[in-house]
């Protein structure tokens, strides 16, 4: 974690971006901890708050973009390669697709506070053939919001930044464990009632 904090002390704006698009995208880069490190920088007069932003959120829409690429290239040949193994096919991405369409974008937002979700939620709209425009709106819209919020964070800690992100990323994992756990036990109950 502190060759990360070198690199945005080093190479400012260029780091920041660099490593939000690899973090977004999957990569073991501590996204949150870095926004309010960032922010600490911004109060002590380091980086500038415009630039930081710029850089910060246009990582972010990269990485998610890229993400949804994968999704929408890789992961339709993955579920045909293989979905059969795990009983996924098109009519499985067509569901998602619809859900997508009628509630699903809201996970493209709200997943940016959960680890780990924010990757899987733009390569699962990927796979399912999201429009485009609809996951710009929600997926760019929810970085640019979760870019602003720990940046701001970071900024009013001051000092206490490393406490306060020890923290929250702590919490952000036991977030993302009770989001996969009721996710797995919605699923095992759909797949219980179905075989009945």
């Amino acid at each position: 974690m502190e060759a990360v904090f070198a690199w945005v002390s080093t190479y400012g704006y260029g780091a920041l971006f660099g490593l939000l698009v690899l973090g977004i995208i999957g990569l073991p880069v501590p996204d949150e901890t870095l926004l309010v490190f960032c922010g600490y920088l911004i109060s002590q007069g380091k980086l500038g708050a415009l630039g930081t932003l710029l850089a910060a959120v246009g990582g972010s829409w990269c990485g998610i973009t890229g993400s949804y690429i994968i999704g929408r290239t890789a992961g339709i040949e993955v579920v045909h390669r293989f979905g059969r193994f795990f009983h996924v096919g098109d009519r499985q991405l067509a569901m998602v697709h619809k859900w997508f369409d009628r509630s699903g974008h809201w996970a493209l937002f709200f997943g940016y506070y959960i680890a780990g979700v924010r990757h899987f939620t733009a390569i699962a709209a990927g796979a399912s053939k999201l429009e485009i425009r609809t996951f710009i709106l929600y997926a760019w819209t929810g970085a640019l919001c979760w870019v602003v919020a720990f940046l701001t964070l970071g900024y009013f800690i001051g000092e206490e930044w490393r406490q306060v992100a020890g923290l929250v990323h702590s919490y952000m994992h036991y977030l993302a464990y009770a989001v996969v756990a009721v996710a797995g036990l919605l699923l095992a109950f759909r797949w219980w009632w179905q075989r009945r």
